[in-house]
This record gives structure tokens, C-alpha cells and sequence, in this order.
């Protein structure tokens, strides 16, 4: 009877032996494939971007360059549309991407081209709380780089549904700032949701502070005030007057930076793996609510004279030429909840020259991919412990027996 028991014991220590290599395996498998898709790839895939270099004119080799990230369309979804699981899952996706760029790039400034919030033009005031909260969390930076950031549609409603209330409420979390220079380089940050052109007291106050921007950039770059009247309409010949302080900004052309693209017909002539699809490149763009109108279009190049425009709002990337060619980058949406190929622009800027360059994130369908290959192994595993499956090693050696005697 003691052999017995002994035996009885000793079958039963190894079974529990085998479930705990069991349960040693799955737990190494589940914990190496939250390791990677919830983190190491990150590290991984942002590791392979790099700011461009500039190519500076040798009498300008002194120019110091400034590194800014561009990024749009987070859409972090509110208290209505947004499903628990939607959130927790692309907001992490955002956290970790943002986050990593930091470490890794290291940029001195981020602007973030519009549509920070999904439900931003409705939202209670409780509401908008919780999602400026969950703002600061996902996109939490040092104080030595700056964030900037523009207004979209989805923060403050279309021209019908903006307000006074909404836009103060917009700026007190995110500075009303138009104007931004740095490294002798200007930024001039245009909310593009008032340039209805109907007139209304917000459409007139932005235009008002746009032409006033104008001045003060003629002002620096050709040392001449132009008048008010000579700013609205690109027929007019420009008058100028004196410039009572022509340092007051650096001279240089400002990159412009807003949520709606300029006017153009569609996405016909965009290209690349994170352009439009191509069922959708040929619809045609509705003025006002795709893009700007063409006559706000027109102002803000005769006003602004900019040397490069970035926007945002399209969730796709596209690269169109305006007026005496120059270029306008669409910055493609920054979350999987838009794109299964999510990505950001990288641009190495002097006060004449820039350079930029696209860093693409994970794939959303390649984390996919990887849990998937994680839930077979683990159900490989299983089938392996409970017979039912020969182990992959014992299959593979009888294999190589079979062949030797052959």
C-alpha cells in the first residue's frame, strides 16, 4: 500500500509539475506579446525616423535650426460616441506614440493642426473637463518643449455652430496665440473654422487679427506698413507707409499652419501608402467644409505670404502647390481610430530654409496580427499539454528519424 501511495504521490507531483510549466509558458507568451504590441514596437518603429537635414546656403551656415513635430486629427472621443473600449484602446495607441517621440526625437516644439477632441462642439461643460484632462494626460510633455495647438471643426463646432462661449472656452486651455516666432522662424496659427467670409462677428474679428498679423510681418520683411485697406483684395496694388519698428518680428515668411486645407478640388492628384484611398481621390472637395473657400484661400496667401502651409482635417496625406507655388502638406490623422497607417511630420526649419520629413507609427493591423499569432501559440500550448497535439520538438525528431532511414 505505501508503494502505492508513493506512487500515487509521485504521479500526482508531476502533474502538478506539467500545469505549472504550463501556466509558466501561456503567462510568458501572453506578458511577451503585451510587452511588444503595447510598447517595444513603438520603440521600434519610431527608432527608424530621423529629422532632415537642411541644406543651408553657406552664407547662412550660422542659422540655428528648430525642430518642430506636426501632428493632427487625435479625435479623442467624448462621453456620447465613445465606447469605453474604443478609447482605452486608441488613446494608448496615441500615449505611447506621442510619448515615445518625445524620448526618441526629442522635438523643442509640437503643433497639433486641429480636431483635438472628437465632441468638442457639443460637449457639456463636465464633459469638456474630462476630455481637457485626458488631453494633458495622453500629451504630456517637459516644459522645454512647446505645445501648440490650432482649433478644428470637432473642437468648436462648424462656422453654424460655433460660438463665443465655445472659442473662449477653447482658448482658455489652449492660449489664443496667432502669432508665434521662435529661432527667428514665424508660425502663424489661423483659426480656419471662421473664415466663412459671411461677415459675422467672429469671421470679422479673425480677419481683423489675420490683417494685423499681416501688417506686422510686411513691416519686418520689407521694412513697410501696408494699409488696411490695400490687404483685402489680391488686385489691389500694395501702398506702403513707415515702419515705426521693422525688428518687431524676424524677416522671414511665416509657415502657416491651420485645420482646413486651402481650397482644391479633391485629392485626385495625391499619392503615397497614406493618401486618400483611391475609390475616394476623385469626390469632389465642398468649399467650406472640406476646404476653405477659394476667396479665403486667396486672402490668407496675399495676406500671409507664407513660404510652406501644414493642415490637417482630411485624416489623409496629400502635398498641392498654391499660387506662385507654394507647397501645402496635409498632415494625416495621428490615431488608429482614423487610419490603420498613422503617422506625423518632422520638420527641421531655419528662418529661409526647412526640410521635412514623414514618420509613420505602428500599424494597427500588425498588432492585430502579432496577438493573433500569440492566441495560436497559446492554444498550440494547450493542445501540446493535453495530448491532443504532438509536441512541435517530438514531431520534428520522429521527422528526421523517418528521413535518416530512409
Amino acid at each position: 500500500m505505501a508503494l502505492i501511495r508513493l506512487g500515487f504521490g509521485r504521479q500526482h507531483l508531476c502533474l502538478l509539475k506539467r500545469r505549472s510549466f504550463l501556466m509558466l509558458k501561456l503567462t510568458a507568451v501572453v506578458f511577451a506579446a503585451l510587452l511588444f504590441c503595447e510598447f517595444f514596437i513603438y520603440y521600434l518603429v519610431i527608432f527608424r525616423c530621423d529629422w532632415p537635414e537642411v541644406k543651408t546656403p553657406a552664407d547662412r551656415s550660422g542659422q540655428k535650426t528648430l525642430k518642430a513635430m506636426f501632428l493632427a486629427d487625435t479625435h479623442l472621443l467624448g462621453e456620447v460616441r465613445g465606447h469605453w473600449l474604443d478609447k482605452l484602446r486608441r488613446e494608448w495607441q496615441m500615449e505611447r506614440a506621442f510619448q515615445t517621440a518625445l524620448r526618441l526625437l526629442q522635438p523643442e516644439v509640437v503643433f497639433i493642426l486641429g480636431d483635438i477632441f472628437d465632441e468638442g462642439k457639443w460637449s457639456s461643460s463636465q464633459a469638456w473637463a474630462d476630455d481637457v484632462e485626458r488631453f494633458q494626460k495622453i500629451f504630456r510633455h517637459p516644459r522645454h518643449v512647446q505645445l501648440k495647438v490650432v482649433a478644428g471643426n470637432h473642437d468648436i463646432g462648424f462656422h453654424y455652430q460655433m460660438n463665443a462661449y465655445k472659442i473662449k472656452r477653447f482658448e482658455k486651455v489652449f492660449s489664443p496665440e496667432r502669432l508665434f516666432s521662435w529661432k527667428g522662424i514665424n508660425f502663424v496659427m489661423v483659426n480656419s473654422v471662421a473664415l466663412e467670409g459671411d461677415g459675422c462677428h467672429i469671421c470679422s474679428e479673425a480677419e481683423a487679427e489675420l490683417i494685423e498679423i499681416s501688417r506686422k510681418l510686411n513691416c519686418s520683411r520689407e521694412g513697410k506698413l501696408a494699409l488696411p485697406g490695400d490687404l483685402l483684395s489680391p488686385q489691389q496694388g500694395r501702398r506702403s507707409g513707415p515702419c515705426p519698428d521693422p525688428q518687431l518680428l524676424p524677416a522671414s515668411a511665416p509657415v502657416l499652419l491651420q485645420h482646413f486645407p486651402l481650397y482644391r478640388r479633391s485629392d485626385a492628384n495625391c499619392s503615397g501608402e497614406d493618401a486618400a484611398p483611391l475609390e475616394e481621390r476623385g469626390i469632389p472637395f465642398k468649399e467650406r467644409y472640406d476646404v476653405l473657400s477659394q476667396e479665403a484661400s486667396q486672402q490668407l496667401l496675399w495676406w500671409l505670404r507664407p513660404r510652406l502651409i501644414l493642415s490637417g482635417h482630411t485624416h489623409s496625406a496629400c502635398e498641392v502647390l498654391h499660387g506662385a507655388g507654394v507647397p501645402e502638406i496635409s498632415v494625416p490623422s495621428f490615431s488608429w481610430r482614423n487610419r490603420n497607417n498613422p503617422s506625423f511630420i518632422m520638420g527641421s526649419m531655419t528662418p529661409t530654409e526647412y526640410a521635412l520629413a514623414k514618420c509613420h507609427l505602428p500599424y494597427e493591423d500588425t498588432v492585430l496580427a502579432t496577438y493573433c499569432v500569440a492566441a495560436g501559440l497559446l492554444v498550440v500550448l494547450i493542445l501540446v499539454h493535453s495530448e491532443l497535439l504532438p509536441s512541435p520538438f517530438l514531431f520534428g525528431w520522429n521527422l528526421l528519424r523517418k528521413f535518416k532511414t530512409m
